[in-house]
């Protein structure tokens, strides 16, 4: 059985920095893409970040570029979203995602493409 479990959120001051973990289980992990999404009140989920198998290979949204992270441990089977440089409008519930089959580069961060996801950690940030 596939498990994604997040944790790590919190409330921080516009300015400040989180680190989001999602530890899975139930599944060969190495072998898939991961990726974070987002969901703040009245929006769609959006996809934030994606990493590929082997972390050779990273996508991010235009509107986190320069100031998240992705990155994974393999070996202890944890995915990881370093948020730097919070911004009010990052406030969000803040998922993980895989799925077992292939995952398209140009789809790595359409939730579509992933079917199985964390409960979420609220990411909280005050101006």
């Amino acid at each position: 059985q596939v498990q994604l479990a997040e944790s790590g959120g919190g409330s921080v001051q516009a300015g400040g920095s989180l680190r989001l973990s999602c530890v899975a289980s139930g599944y060969k992990f190495s072998s898939y893409w991961m990726a974070w999404f987002r969901q703040a009140p009245g929006k769609e989920r959006e996809g934030v970040a994606a990493i590929s198998s082997g972390g050779h290979m990273s996508t991010y949204a235009d509107s986190v570029k320069g100031r998240f992270t992705i990155s994974r441990d393999n070996a202890e089977r944890i995915g990881y979203l370093q948020l730097n440089s919070l911004e009010p409008e990052d406030t969000a519930v803040y998922y993980c995602a895989t799925t077992l089959s292939a995952t398209l580069l140009a789809k790595s961060l359409d939730r579509t493409s992933y079917n199985f996801w964390g409960q979420g950690t609220q990411v909280t940030v005050s101006p």
